[in-house]
This record gives structure tokens, C-alpha cells and sequence, in this order.
């Protein structure tokens, strides 16, 4: 499986004009593997390279150049500042490429250019085929060492857990940075052959006129499909709809089924671990549930005496460590090698999986009760006039940590949530301060950002 040409679609799929559009424009793969091409004889005998990861072709043939040179591509978000783009590029230590899609030109690798990593590989990036950077939030972003090994590894497995075929139209319109719009959205139709339309931006108008048959949206995206009816009732004829980079909302999970007809396949992953769990296209979905591990991972869930712990994983997935940081590298593994997520999880009799949240921001200890704020994010936004809603805990002299929920909403008052959420959930879960926003912080993936949250 890591062995195999990882751009399956590229060495012999079905090529048509339209095998891959972004953003209205559309190339052949044959057009695409003569731009990387070009690309990649650019690039080839560098350390790794950055690419501004606009959604663009350009950006499709720099990171397919990258692979085909088996020199590590670090996307970079297009709308990064100067601080944020200068720590990446003097971190790793790469240079921005600029792409030309109408350069044409063959490469053929060099012999074991295009292999996998050995723990005896000299380089830091001991053969990554990306360096992905997280989002920083506990210090500077880190560059993750994704190899390309794992990343066939895991899009075969969801292949497998999605049904996803070469006869497939995927369509969906996130950042291509990221693990979601980049190795799945990308890479993944170019393994799996299937007709790639990347719409530009995920807006619900477009997802709507693709005409495919699986999408792909985070929360944000699919809360906003949920609210244009017309929009979310154009989607009936899909196969699946899948949601990740964030819980989705149970109001949203049941408003998308109501007008589509479908439940949406929501799946678990990071950057160091890419997508580990996952609902399947032919199995039971719920809201709030991520379903079960795919193929080739394991995971335990660290003890804990009410069911609910840290999600600890295994498998052929996984990165091979932070960039230039081997100290962070050994700190996210466990003494017995299992990777440590920082989520916490509870897992059913039958090894569905429910993700509580963060370690940190998401597990509420308050009056020696262990609370979820993702339940009671549900609960608020199950209120209409609750467009949006963060959860999180505060310090408190008593309690240890008091409920606090950051929501957009209009026309209601902070008692009134306050009763909403207490009549549908335990009395203790019912928010102790109620801050009214006009928008949440987000990132660009959409997923709310609580450390940026203003002080209760």
C-alpha cells in the first residue's frame, strides 16, 4: 500500500479536460503532471520548498511537483502575516517557489527519490513528502513531518471506509494547507482517480451547482449549507457528505438531514496523526459520533473512572515528529509508544467514538463533575436564536471551574440560555455567565479559537 505510486490517478487513471478544476479553472491530468513536471525539475535536490497554497492549480502542480521530486513541500496559508510566514519559512528553512501552470515539462524521479523515510535518513525532514505547521496555540507552530508513506496509509483507508471510487466527483472548497483540503481534498482524489471540483471558496451556492457526489465541509461550512435551503436540498443526489476539523453542531447534523436526505459521516484526525477514526458510508452515523477506527490504527483511551479519557492512537498514519524539535516529539508519545492526542474521548460497547473535546479547553471540572463543553454547545444552539456558542471553564473558588458560553445570538437573554440549557441538560451543566459576541474567533478551517476568547 505505501509502496504503491502514491499519485495513482496520475500513472494511469482515466484522464478527461476536467479531472481536476479549481476555482473555475480546469486541467487534465496530463496538463497537471507536465506543470509539475516543471516544478519538480525546478525544485529537485532542494532540502524541501514552500508554496503560498492559494486555491489554485498553481498550488495543486507545486505540491504534485514536490511528490514527483521527493523534496518536502510546506504549504503556506495564503493570508498569513509577515511574523507567521517568517517563522515557518526561517523554522524550516525552505524557500517560497513560484509556479507557472503553463510551463510544461517531464521529470522522472531519481532512483529512491520518491521512497519512504528510514530512521537512517541523515535529513530533518528524513524524506516528509509535506511539512504541515500547526496552528500554534501552545507556543509557535510547529512544522509536522507527514510522510508519504502515512498518507497513503490513510487514504486508502478512507477509500475503504467511504466508498470513495475513481467513479466519484469530489467537491468541496477549503484551504489547501491544511490536512483536509490539501491531503484529503487533493491527494485523495488523485489516489482515488476521482473528478475533483474545488469550488474556491465554500460557499453553498457553488457546492450546490458542482453536481458531486461526495463533499467535503468543516462545521462552518456546513452550517452555512444548512441555513440556504435551496442550497442544501440541491445536495439530495450526493452519495456523502462528510464533516471534520471540528465536532459538528447536532442542530446542524439534523438540519443537513431533514433537507438532504443524508446524515453526514463525521471522521476524527490531527496533523500528526492524519484522519484515524471514522463513520462509514455503509454504517450507522449519529450526531456527535466519529464511528470507529480505520484500517490500521488502534486506539485505547487513557483510564479514567467515569469513561471518559485522553484518546491515545497507533498506526501506519502517524508523523514522523516535529521538525528540528525532538524533545516536543518525545513528550507526544506515551512510554509505551502510543501517540497522545490531547482530546478527550469516550468509547461505546460497540467502539463507536465520541470526542469531548481538548484536554484542555473542552473538559470542564466543576463542583468534582466532568463536563463536556461540546454538550453544551449542542444544547445552546438547539435555542433559535442561538446562531453560534463556545464553551468553556473559568476559574472558580468554590466550584474549581464555572461554566462559562461565549454566543452570537439576538433577541434573548443570558437567564433565559441559562434555563434553556439547565431544562435539557443536568442543572449543573447550565452555564454560570453568559457573554453575548457579535462573531466567534475563528481559523481558517472555521473552527472556533476559545484561547482568543475576550475574559468573562
Amino acid at each position: 500500500m505505501a509502496d504503491a505510486p502514491l499519485l495513482t490517478a496520475l500513472h494511469g487513471g482515466t484522464d478527461r479536460a476536467d479531472a481536476v478544476t479549481v476555482d473555475g479553472r480546469s486541467s487534465s491530468y496530463e496538463e497537471l503532471l507536465g506543470a509539475a513536471g516543471a516544478v519538480a525539475r525546478r525544485v529537485a535536490g532542494a532540502p524541501a520548498f514552500a508554496v503560498r497554497a492559494t486555491a489554485s492549480l498553481e498550488t495543486v502542480a507545486a505540491v504534485v511537483g514536490g511528490l514527483l521530486a521527493g523534496v518536502p513541500v510546506v504549504p503556506l496559508a495564503p493570508d498569513a502575516g509577515p511574523a507567521e510566514s517568517e517563522h515557518i519559512l526561517r523554522d524550516s528553512g525552505a524557500e517560497v517557489v513560484p509556479v507557472d501552470f503553463a510551463e510544461r515539462a517531464d521529470f522522472a524521479p531519481a532512483a529512491g527519490a520518491a521512497a519512504a523515510r528510514t530512521d537512517a535518513d541523515p535529513s530533518p525532514y528524513r524524506g516528509a513528502a509535506l511539512v504541515l505547521y500547526t496552528s500554534g496555540t501552545t507556543g509557535p507552530p510547529k512544522g509536522v513531518l507527514v510522510p508519504r508513506g502515512a498518507i497513503a496509509a490513510d487514504l486508502d483507508a478512507l477509500a475503504q471506509a467511504w466508498q470513495w471510487t475513481a467513479d466519484d466527483t469530489l467537491v468541496h472548497g477549503l484551504p489547501l494547507f491544511h490536512v483536509h483540503g490539501l491531503v484529503l481534498g487533493v491527494l485523495g482524489a488523485l489516489r482515488t482517480g476521482s473528478r475533483l471540483v474545488h469550488t474556491g471558496r465554500p460557499a453553498p451556492g457553488a457546492y450546490a451547482a458542482a453536481g458531486g457526489s461526495l463533499y467535503f465541509g468543516v462545521p462552518t461550512v456546513w452550517h452555512r449549507v444548512a441555513r440556504d435551503e435551496e442550497a442544501a436540498r440541491a445536495l439530495a443526489g450526493a452519495r456523502l457528505l462528510v464533516s471534520g476539523s471540528a465536532p459538528l453542531p447536532e442542530p446542524v447534523f439534523r438540519s443537513l438531514r431533514a433537507l438532504t436526505g443524508h446524515e453526514p459521516v463525521e471522521r476524527y484526525g490531527m496533523t500528526e496523526t492524519l484522519i484515524t477514526v471514522s463513520a462509514r458510508a455503509d454504517g450507522p452515523r449519529a450526531p456527535g459520533a466519529v464511528g470507529t477506527p480505520v484500517a490500521g490504527i488502534r486506539t485505547r483511551v487513557a483510564e479514567s473512572a467515569d469513561g471518559i479519557g485522553e484518546l491515545q492512537v497507533q498506526g501506519p498514519t502517524l508523523f514522523d515528529g516535529y521538525l528540528g524539535r525532538p524533545e516536543a516529539t518525545a513528550a507526544s508519545y506515551t512510554d509505551d509508544g502510543w501517540f497522545r492526542t490531547g482530546d478527550i474521548a469516550a468509547v461505546g460497547e460497540d467502539g463507536t467514538h465520541r470526542i469531548v473535546g481538548r484536554a484542555s479547553t473542552d473538559l470542564i471540572k466543576s463542583g468534582g463533575y466532568r463536563i463536556g463543553a461540546g454538550e453544551v454547545e449542542n444544547a445552546l444552539l438547539d435555542h433559535p436564536a442561538v446562531r453560534e456558542a463556545a464553551v468553556v471553564g473559568a476559574p472558580h473558588p468554590d466550584l474549581g471551574q464555572q461554566i462559562v458560553a461565549y454566543v452570537v445570538a439576538d433577541g434573548v437573554s443570558a437567564t433565559e440560555l441559562t434555563d434553556f440549557v439547565a431544562a435539557r441538560l443536568s442543572v449543573h451543566k447550565r452555564p454560570r455567565t453568559v457573554c453575548f459576541l457579535a462573531e466567534l474567533p475563528r481559523n481558517a478551517m472555521g473552527k472556533p479559537q476559545k484561547r482568543l476568547l475576550p475574559p468573562a
